[in-house]
């Protein structure tokens, strides 16, 4: 699934206008004493959903996977993509897992989370990274029932990833 690039371009003028939280405005489960941010990349993109059911349940939407587009000032650096995991041009690698979550600002955005790297491929920047706070998220929620099983939807997102090293 594709995101019309005229929606990209509303998305990342939205993400690039926005203010960076200090570590004192985030939510608690996000809080990452210790560490020190390093990098802040923001992504451009779609949140995908999938139509699932169960034996007698009524399908709903499912998060599926992300796919998005990574700038840092303003020029594409790299993808966001399912595991999830983060790649760069400079052709380092990082996966990562959810362990602190924070609901969005409004319904319709994607919850802000926190995850620890698991995964680390090739040097560059994200060689560094052990933990990522997913911010400032605009759009890319979708909750409730759904029709067709096996249906996709892509939500338009915008965030910013934040990483973090020792």
């Amino acid at each position: 699934m594709r995101v019309k690039p005229s929606m990209l371009g509303a998305i990342a003028a939205t993400v690039l206008a926005g203010a960076s939280a200090g570590a004192q405005d985030l939510p608690q489960p996000l809080l990452a004493p210790g560490l020190t941010p390093y990098l802040t990349l923001q992504a451009v993109g779609a949140q995908i959903y999938q139509c699932k059911g169960g034996v007698n349940v009524r399908p709903v939407w499912t998060f599926r996977e992300p796919t998005a587009t990574l700038l840092r000032d303003g020029a594409s650096v790299g993808q966001h993509f399912a595991g999830p995991s983060w790649r760069l041009s400079d052709g380092g690698l990082l996966q990562g897992k959810p362990v602190g979550k924070a609901p969005g600002a409004t319904p319709a955005d994607a919850p802000w989370l926190k995850l620890e790297a698991t995964i680390h491929e090739g040097q560059g920047l994200l060689s560094e990274a052990v933990a990522i706070q997913r911010l400032h998220t605009t759009g890319g929620a979708l909750e409730g029932a759904c029709e067709v099983e096996g249906a996709l939807r892509a939500i338009p997102y915008s965030a910013d990833y934040v990483f973090l090293k020792k």
